[in-house]
């Protein structure tokens, strides 16, 4: 599921650099993506080992659970395949904030498959029990329940989705290059604390887990910046009246 994740956000991805008359589009998504992919999965698994797994592990568990098919945490993979493709984007001089905003599209799309593979797997993002109809049990997942839990991937597959009808929806009413990103960094960051509200990841500080702390800081630098392109669009047309 992760690889049909980086094909379908590879289709979106060149579809929207050819719509956007980025020069290239085509042979530069294909670049961005496999940089995403390889980064993604690199950061992802870093971030699982440095940060989620047991101090007390012996070596041949260390090595068990690195070259496992679980344990891809989204927030490790996100920050170093961002720097990943923000070094490919300089190399190749293309545009900053309009590749950011077509990405932000194959982001979103990209997650919302990526995570049915966590749904398939069973391997432990679930949520906290709960008697709601939809509610299931992972009796065999790779970190298994017999409760009926939320199946929280579901959420977040459901929630991106949205998220990329959203910014599809809005692709050609957000002129300002970059504002789509912005509106990716709030919509995702607050799709994920929800989800986070009802996962039993421990928390760590004043109630929340570590990815709510992450999505409130997204949802900040989506504002932050959502509003600088805002007001340094208004100041450059206010200069040229």
């Amino acid at each position: 599921m992760v690889a049909l994740g980086f094909l379908a956000a590879l289709a979106v991805l060149t579809r929207e650099l050819k719509r956007r008359e980025v020069p290239e589009g085509e042979e530069l998504a294909s670049s961005i993506i496999t940089t995403a992919m390889i980064g993604g999965l690199i950061g992802s698994k870093l971030y699982f080992v440095l940060f989620e797994t047991p101090s007390d592990l012996e070596w041949g568990e260390l090595f068990d659970v690195i070259f496992s098919g679980y344990g891809l945490t989204w927030y490790g993979g996100f920050i170093v395949a961002t720097a990943a493709v923000m070094w490919q984007m300089y190399r190749r001089s293309a545009p900053l904030l309009t590749v950011a905003d077509a990405g932000a599209m194959a982001l979103a799309v990209g997650y919302a498959i990526g995570r049915i593979g966590c749904q398939l797997a069973g391997d432990g993002d679930y949520g906290v029990p709960t008697d709601l109809p939809w509610a299931m049990a992972y009796p065999d997942g790779v970190v298994p329940t017999l409760e009926k839990v939320h199946p929280a991937p579901v959420y977040e597959t459901l929630s991106h989705l949205a998220i990329y009808g959203c910014l599809w929806k809005l692709r050609d009413r957000l002129a300002l290059p970059g504002l789509g990103f912005s509106l990716y960094l709030i919509l995702s960051g607050v799709a994920r604390f929800a989800v986070e509200s009802i996962r039993i990841n421990p928390r760590v500080v004043w109630g929340l887990s570590e990815a709510q702390l992450i999505s409130v800081a997204m949802i900040a630098l989506g504002c932050v910046w959502g509003l600088s392109l805002v007001r340094r669009a208004t100041v450059n047309k206010e200069n040229v009246e």
